[in-house]
């Protein structure tokens, strides 16, 4: 059952699943209903409703059919949740991934580059393709690339 919720691709980031960015909390069923509890990136993010109906189509094709799904605020999201499959994904698909924090306020000090590996980055614009991302050049291969905010 978890597997199936886990394996729900991310609107956004299409590269990983909502169990590799640390969105998806809990997965429980009762009998035949399946309640599962995710949390957002960010309060407003505009791919939740996108989310909760993958969760339910993907649930249904499994055969369940009673679904709900429950967005839990607290705690936060972290990027600290990110898994570490994640975190390739998103390098691999050249999209920084940010590093864990280290206390309550996480300071970016480089930004390597997902290409080339270079720590001689630039942000060019704290919005990126979509709201959890900055766009960010790397100074020695000269590439754009997405690097996700560290929350």
């Amino acid at each position: 059952m978890y597997d199936t919720v886990a394996a729900v691709v991310d609107p956004e980031l299409r590269i990983v699943t909502i169990d590799d960015l640390g969105i998806l909390r809990d997965v429980t069923v009762d009998g035949s209903h399946v309640t599962v509890t995710i949390t957002p990136t960010y309060s407003g993010c505009p791919a939740m409703d996108v989310i909760r109906a993958d969760i339910r189509h993907a649930l249904g094709a499994a055969g369940y059919d009673d679904v709900e799904v429950v967005t839990a605020l607290r705690p936060a999201w972290s990027t600290d949740w990110i898994s570490s499959a994640g975190r390739d994904k998103l390098a691999e698909a050249g999209i920084s991934p940010p590093g864990p924090s280290r206390g309550p306020v996480a300071l970016t000090v480089r930004v390597r580059c997902p290409r080339c590996g270079s720590p001689e980055t630039e942000e060019l614009s704290r919005f990126g393709s979509t709201a959890c991302k900055a766009l960010w050049r790397c100074r020695s291969c000269e590439e754009p690339f997405d690097h996700v905010k560290a929350l």
